[in-house]
């Protein structure tokens, strides 16, 4: 196990964490003054799915951030690579503050604010996730070290679950509700706070599968067929599990937004992680949301009205990359 960045064997993950504290944000920077009377304007069927959704929002970056400890970072053991978990753990325990902060704002009675606390106990569309999650975190819970090829591609299969299917599905699902939501021109403070917890997951993800891209190349043969069948079941079961998620949230459809639309969105989603693994489609579907589409695009707005979700703060130093690696 390397302790030293010198000789740094892997820059790329060293410039990872350096682009992360540059988009540090805090949680006192989201105003969620204007989403109060914004809730009030709902309809019966909105607010149910605003409320499932913070409820998920509740317990899954917690979920992530426990994979993380548990998982990847005993088994990741380039320094470079572990300076990134150690920041990516920090951008899940502000997520966590995040939406702790909005389930105060959201759900003032407490008694329905334990209720959304505890969702993975007793909404089972929820539960389905968390358990679906649980299993992969699990599956290698028992390894201390990767011994062999076995162990090797359980732990692989662990970090392409929860880049694709857990950050890269889950979440981009719910992000979607999220931006449905202020294309109507609703839940301001809700939209600004998930631009950057958007752009933190992004980058969380692109992480985890540049690690899959060194693996890879460090060992090939890890990568044969009997893997790519169980990414595709993988995702095939993750698809399933956000379009229940889906049906619990829409019902039987809300204004722009329905369980068929969804179902396109994910499968679309799921294409575009399979393509970022080198595999062939799955379902081949195009995206149904143009509101996601735009979120390629940065904000441009007033700096001093607030704060772009593209604003980055400044890192003071300089790292030579002239060594011999």
């Amino acid at each position: 196990m390397d302790l030293t960045l010198r000789p740094m064997r892997y820059p790329e993950f060293y410039e990872r964490f350096r682009a992360a504290i540059r988009n540090t944000w805090t949680v006192e920077e989201v105003d969620l003054a204007a989403d109060v009377p914004d809730l009030a304007r709902l309809t019966d069927g909105e607010r149910h799915l605003v409320r499932r959704l913070v409820a998920f929002f509740a317990t899954g970056d917690s979920i992530v951030a426990n994979n993380l400890v548990l998982n990847l970072y005993q088994h990741v053991n380039a320094p470079e690579a572990r300076l990134y978990l150690s920041r990516q753990l920090f951008e899940e325990a502000v997520h966590v503050q995040f939406y702790l902060t909005l389930l105060d704002a959201y759900l003032p009675d407490p008694d329905e604010r334990a209720r959304a606390f505890a969702a993975v106990e007793h909404i089972p569309s929820i539960r389905d996730k968390a358990e679906f999650c649980f299993r992969w975190i699990d599956s290698i819970g028992e390894l201390r070290r990767l011994n062999g090829r076995a162990d090797r591609r359980s732990f692989l299969l662990n970090l392409i679950c929860f880049a694709a299917c857990v950050e890269g599905l889950f979440f981009y699902g719910a992000f979607a509700y999220v931006y449905w939501l202020r294309s109507r021109g609703l839940l301001p403070g809700l939209a600004t706070g998930t631009n950057w917890v958007f752009r933190d997951e992004s980058m969380h993800m692109e992480f985890a599968f540049a690690v899959v891209d060194t693996v890879r190349r460090e060992e090939p043969d890890l990568f044969d067929a009997d893997l790519a069948g169980q990414v595709r079941d993988m995702l095939r079961e993750a698809v399933e599990a956000e379009l229940a998620f889906a049906h619990d949230l829409c019902g039987d459809g809300l204004p722009g937004m329905n369980t068929a639309d969804m179902r396109r969105y994910l499968e679309y989603v799921a294409d575009q992680r399979l393509a970022r693994l080198g595999l062939p489609a799955e379902y081949g579907s195009a995206n149904p949301f143009p509101f996601m589409e735009l979120q390629d695009v940065q904000e441009l707005t007033n700096f001093f009205e607030r704060r772009v979700s593209a604003y980055q703060v400044a890192v003071e130093g300089r790292v030579a990359l002239d060594e011999a690696f």
